[in-house]
């Protein structure tokens, strides 16, 4: 089903300016990411600990946004993670 193959999804990175507003939480669904690029997208609000969930994640591109607050603890934990690019943002 197509469900089944979103959640299979292993790499998304949508045009720079095309995803706005807040980070979804249903990103925490795709347990199959190993890359995630959101550089440059006009992105508000706080990093969601959602993002815990994608276990598979090898590198996390958030930069040049306007996101805010802290990194989550629980980006932390996620073991198989070796890039995280925050840059351009408020955070603390």
């Amino acid at each position: 089903s197509n469900i089944d193959v979103c959640l299979k999804t292993t790499n998304i990175t949508p045009l720079p300016t095309t995803a706005t507003g807040t980070i979804p939480t249903e990103l925490g669904l795709l347990t199959s990411l190993t890359y995630l690029n959101l550089k440059r997208n006009g992105l508000t609000g706080s990093i969601i600990p959602q993002l815990e969930a994608l276990t598979n994640l090898n590198e996390l591109n958030l930069g040049e946004n306007d996101l805010e607050g802290t990194i989550p603890s629980e980006i932390y934990s996620l073991t198989q993670l070796t890039t995280l690019t925050s840059y351009g943002n408020q955070l603390d």
